[in-house]
């Protein structure tokens, strides 16, 4: 039996995926029972490891340092997609003038490291005279390399789509911007939203970078935990790393929310009509523009195919 995209395994082929699942749980559980017993043959569950994180200080310092996190990441993806916008239209610009430096722009700040980025920023600045703040410093890093990428994400979605779907905002009379903006722009968007979420997770944790140059962020604080009474290094390792984890699955859980609702939109499913039968989209032989004039909130068409008429 075979499907469209692979052999569908047989009896014996079933039969030896599961003794590899079997194999590969076995494996997993072993490496994490031989970790779990390093550590505690190496006292590393004893009260005085965790003692620091008893403190009332050190939990308000962990939140505030949360906080600075957040606080780089909220700006730096606001401005990271605006950027990714602006130069993914230009990339896709017909005009050489326009395309050919914002290519070397995207391509400079793809190939730059982030930490590099950041360093420039802070420690090169004030050779020329210009001191600039670590919060700006992060924020900007996060912006340069994450807007190159995200422009080279939309890009990718836009050009992905059928040649058609731009021809034919053409043929109803609309301008370069309003078929960017109407048609070419929200599909890539919906297209490639995975992928952009995927992005915005790498800015948050490459938050972390910033405690290279002094920004008071969670790595930053842990660090100076690993000074205290008993090194808890693995500790705060545990403790930090458990809060990026919740941060990216909320992240990843926003995500599915805001895809779910994109889903379900007017704007991409159109106003639902009593029968499916007035639903333009439904139907081979619908035309593009009563497509696109349901898309837009045009409403049903009337049994000639035209939109009803305002009163």
């Amino acid at each position: 039996m075979t499907s469209v995209l692979y052999d569908v395994p047989g009896p014996r082929a079933v039969a030896r995926n599961r003794i590899l699942a079997v194999l590969t749980v076995l494996l997993v559980l072993g490496i994490l029972g031989f970790l779990i017993y390093r550590m505690a043959v190496t006292g590393q569950f004893d009260p005085q490891k965790w003692y620091v994180f008893t403190f009332s200080a050190v939990w308000a310092g962990i939140f505030k340092a949360l906080g600075n996190t957040l606080g780089a990441f909220a700006l730096a993806a606001v401005l990271a997609l605006a950027l990714g916008f602006v130069l993914a239209i230009g990339r896709l610009s017909e005009h050489a003038w326009v395309r050919l430096p914002v290519t070397v722009v995207i391509e400079l700040f793809r190939a730059v490291p982030v930490l590099v980025f950041m360093m420039l920023l802070y420690y090169g600045l004030p050779v020329l005279g210009v001191r600039m703040d670590p919060y700006w410093a992060v924020v900007l890093g996060l912006m340069a390399y994450n807007g190159s990428v995200l422009a080279e994400v939309l890009r990718a979605g836009v050009e992905s789509l059928p040649r058609g779907q731009k021809e034919a905002g053409y043929a109803i009379g609309l301008r370069k911007s309003g078929v960017m903006r109407f048609i070419l722009l929200p599909q890539a968007i919906r297209a490639m939203l995975p992928v952009i979420i995927a992005q915005l997770v790498v800015t948050l944790k490459d938050t972390a970078l910033g405690f290279i140059i002094t920004y008071p962020e969670l790595l930053y604080y842990a660090k100076q935990l690993t000074s205290q009474q008993g090194r808890p290094i693995l500790q705060s390792a545990f403790i930090i790393g458990g809060i990026y984890i919740v941060l990216c699955l909320i992240l990843a859980w926003v995500a599915k929310v805001v895809e779910d609702r994109t889903r379900r939109s007017p704007k991409v499913r159109g106003i639902a009509p009593p029968d499916a039968g007035t639903d333009p989209r439904l139907h081979d032989e619908s035309t593009v523009t009563e497509v696109i004039a349901m898309q837009r909130g045009a409403g049903r068409f009337d049994a000639g195919g035209m939109p009803p008429t305002q009163p």
